[in-house]
């Protein structure tokens, strides 16, 4: 059993090559991803032990997805099977001024449609010592919604730690829906990641922006309203969709840790905050002092950028360089 359980949905990805529109695709790239499963895999790639639950179809698409973690390093011995579909979106890459775009195809797939009794979260954990899931997950149905609540209450009861993503996706469910579904969740949470947007948006945790601290505030706030052991909350700023600055805080230990900031030009930024929120919980397990892990946590995320396809295929090495300061880009030989 690995340390580290995550719990969502994977899908199918179909992206046209290049910066090509959907109106103009002459064909599609095959990648999978989800939320969670793409923790999982940054966890696994960092040398990190992790599971990755869900349910999925039993047809040969579902077993490339399964085969596909497998070989990147993620248990998926607890993955149920079972259900009608594999979920599908649709990516066009954004260019310059033009933002880019996703089409969800995932109704009525096989997690869409799972029932609590598929998962047996007290077999599920055993040997676990951390549970991660993500605001998508409930998102997708009711039911989803109440598998996610029964794990992570099982996951509280047997004492691991909990992450959250809030990842709130507006095409889902409004946010009046995720902050009604997500709130009485957030007592079995110890660390959360968002937002400043995100936090108003469905916390409704509003802080004036032109205030020097509001990172910090919005922390405290969440803490004081949830009861939350850490939060880390991502900062992108960019105006075009080929480049960003990218950052991020953690509030831990009574106060506020500031990574470094890293100027990107993206080549695929799918996935990235999940690269963060799973190098996060790697470096936490491990150890690492708060300032140390959001700085390397920022620099596996700024990686990401540069990697196609929902998954970060970045090595320790890679993201400890860049986290203490090398980069540049120059050929390595």
């Amino acid at each position: 059993m690995s340390e580290v359980v995550t719990f969502g949905e994977i899908m199918l990805r179909l992206t046209p090559p290049g910066n090509s529109r959907l109106a103009q695709a002459p064909h599609f790239e095959i990648t999978f991803g989800g939320a969670e499963a793409n923790v999982a895999v940054m966890i696994a790639q960092l040398g990190g032990s992790a599971d990755y639950v869900t349910k999925l179809p039993a047809n040969e698409l579902a077993q490339r997805a399964l085969n596909e973690l497998r070989g990147l390093g993620v248990g998926v011995a607890n993955v149920v099977r079972g259900g009608e579909r594999i979920g599908v979106y649709f990516l066009e890459q954004g260019a310059s001024q033009r933002a880019g775009k996703i089409i969800y195809d995932r109704a009525n797939s096989s997690i869409a449609a799972a029932t609590p009794g598929d998962f047996d979260w007290e077999r599920i954990f055993q040997g676990a010592r951390w549970f991660h899931w993500s605001g998508i997950t409930p998102a997708l149905s009711p039911s989803a919604a109440e598998i996610t609540a029964q794990a992570t209450a099982a996951a509280r009861r047997l004492g691991l730690t909990v992450s959250f993503d809030l990842n709130y996706r507006a095409k889902l469910w409004s946010r009046e829906q995720a902050g009604e579904t997500l709130t009485p969740l957030m007592n079995a949470v110890d660390l959360c990641v968002t937002s400043l947007e995100e936090a108003r948006t469905v916390f409704g945790i509003r802080i004036d922006e032109n205030t020097p601290d509001r990172e910090e505030q919005a922390a405290r706030r969440l803490m004081e309203k949830f009861g939350f052991k850490m939060v880390a909350l991502t900062q992108r700023q960019g105006a075009l969709a080929c480049e960003t600055s990218w950052g991020a805080m953690l509030f831990a230990e009574g106060r506020a840790h500031f990574s470094r900031r890293h100027e990107i030009s993206i080549v695929d930024r799918v996935g990235a905050g999940d690269s963060f929120t799973g190098a996060l919980i790697f470096s936490l397990r491990r150890g690492d002092a708060p300032q140390r892990a959001v700085d390397f946590a920022v620099a596996a995320s700024c990686l990401k950028h540069t990697v196609t396809g929902d998954y970060n295929l970045v090595t320790l090495e890679e993201v400890e360089s860049l986290a203490a300061g090398a980069g540049g880009g120059r050929v390595q030989r």
